[in-house]
């Protein structure tokens, strides 16, 4: 009887999703949904208001390491993996809308391309996009993960980057996680750097920008490239 009390349950769940979509779901129906398709035959109401709150909000439950998933929620690896996908899948999702290689020709194009690269990233990243003379995406590269303090590090594997994907120009773009846009007097710096040594192989900076959740900060926009 139990048994089917909750797959009548998921069939009326499943059914206003193709009805209603995500939209009208409170964040704990969304989760519970999602864990339909790892845990069978279980009421995952419950589980899904456990998990959220041991983690704060749905946002910081996906964006948790898949292990503290396991070991706080008490879930199998599989159902850790799942939740933890989610974020990844966004991103790749986002970039997938732009297609192969977008034109950035305006520096709001270029921070919405740039935002897109960041969605779902707890941690700090850097990314260095490689432009062609028509200004579109030849390749863009996560060169790092993590707090470089050693600023002379950024120049080489940029400029390395850059000569592998034949860039005419590059962005270059790191996430504040911490949610603030304002630039840093290292982040001011290191820009001169990578600019400086860009310069010696007569390939230009056109931009840095840093991302903060849905947010950017354009160094064109804003003055802050010198040129």
């Amino acid at each position: 009887m139990e048994k089917n009390l909750h797959k009548g349950h998921r069939q009326r769940v499943k059914a206003r999703y193709l009805q209603e979509g995500l939209d009208a779901f409170a964040d704990h129906q969304v989760l519970e949904m999602l864990l339909f398709y790892c845990i069978p035959m279980k009421d995952t109401n419950e589980l899904a208001h456990k998990m959220i709150q041991e983690f704060g909000s749905l946002a910081g439950l996906l964006e948790a390491d898949p292990k503290a998933i396991c070991e706080r929620c008490k879930v199998s690896e599989n159902t850790a993996i799942l939740v933890s996908l989610i974020p990844s899948l966004a991103r790749r999702y986002l970039r997938g809308k732009w297609g192969d290689r977008p034109v950035l020709s305006t520096s709001s194009k270029a921070g919405e391309y740039t935002v897109s690269l960041f969605a779902g990233r707890t941690y700090e990243a850097f990314y260095v996009i490689c432009l062609d003379a028509q200004n579109r995406v030849n390749h863009a590269e996560l060169v790092h993960e993590g707090t470089i303090n050693e600023a002379p590090v950024y120049p080489r594997i940029i400029i390395e980057t850059a000569l592998r994907h034949k860039a005419n120009t590059i962005i270059v773009a790191h996430n504040h996680p911490g949610g603030s846009l304002r630039p840093s007097g290292g982040d001011i710096e290191v820009t001169k750097r990578i600019m400086t040594a860009a310069e010696a192989i007569a390939i230009s900076v056109v931009d840095h920008i840093i991302v903060a959740g849905e947010k950017y900060f354009s160094f064109a926009e804003n003055g802050l490239l010198g040129n």
